[in-house]
């Protein structure tokens, strides 16, 4: 078990790209929270995303993960859930028990919270094929998939002793987030997937509306942390979304690799002068 949080680590730092660093800036017990809650949603995640599932699959799945998470943990129960899809499955998702194991006890019933409800939004999505009709469905994907999560977050800074923040900007700062990436995807979404989040009758214009009135959430979110490790690791997605937007405007695809060391430079810089 000793070495376990290594290993979540490296697993972690394989699957998510934009918060693999910032986690690894918070203390401890917090860190291993927050690391233990981002492997468990990328693993339902990768269900979500799976290109050769059917959607109708993909929700059973999403459905019956819901309903475990309000009992304590069975793996061998979600194992049962998989099934046959399990040999199509990535290692983050068939490992799911063990990322809940390293969780810190007091911080697991957050965790687990959040991802029953998560895993419902996706199945309901799921089922209806992601048809973005309009502004409240919008609301509605972008608050399960990525709204959430800024509770969810909100909730262990609280447990922690740490900051008490609102509720409605944490789920904007999940949602700006999720917005940007929305835009990045838009094309490929719909190439590869079939898929569209953009409400019927918006044009992209709409879309950059959305997400820079949600990234305001955020950077009024901002405005209620204290604790500098905190603020390192909600700062530097935010910063690297905020600039996303900006390269996305000037008519390119996504901001150039330098341009992320930089973010990541000026973040580390402004925080170690706080």
């Amino acid at each position: 078990m000793s070495m376990f949080p290594k290993d979540a680590m490296r697993v972690l730092k394989e699957t998510s790209r934009t918060f693999y660093i910032p986690i690894t800036f918070l203390q401890k017990e917090l860190k291993y929270s927050v690391a233990s809650a981002y492997l468990v949603f990328r693993a339902i995640d990768e269900i979500e995303d799976h290109e050769e599932l059917d959607n109708d699959v993909k929700s059973t799945i999403l459905m019956q993960i819901s309903e475990l998470f309000k009992q304590p943990f069975d793996n061998e129960a979600y194992l049962n859930i998989l099934g046959q899809t399990k040999e199509q499955m990535p290692e983050v998702t068939l490992r799911l028990g063990e990322w809940l194991q390293v969780c810190p006890k007091g911080a697991l019933s957050i965790v687990t919270s959040a991802v029953c409800e998560m895993a419902y939004g996706m199945a309901k999505w799921a089922k209806e094929n992601w048809e973005i009709r309009t502004r409240e469905d919008l609301d509605d994907y972008t608050y399960y998939v990525a709204g959430l999560v800024g509770v969810m977050l909100s909730d262990l800074w609280e447990f922690y002793g740490e900051d008490k923040t609102d509720r409605e900007l944490a789920i904007g700062y999940g949602r700006g987030l999720q917005a940007v990436n929305i835009l990045r995807n838009e094309k490929e979404d719909l190439d590869e997937r079939g898929i569209s989040f953009v409400p019927e009758g918006w044009n992209r214009e709409e879309l950059f509306d959305y997400a820079e009135e949600n990234l305001a959430k955020a950077d009024e979110y901002m405005k209620s942390l204290n604790k500098k490790t905190i603020l390192l690791f909600c700062r530097l997605p935010l910063a690297l979304a905020h600039k996303s937007l900006k390269a996305m405007k000037e008519g390119r695809e996504k901001m150039t690799r330098a341009e992320v060391e930089q973010t990541v430079e000026e973040v580390r810089i402004h925080s170690s002068q706080v």
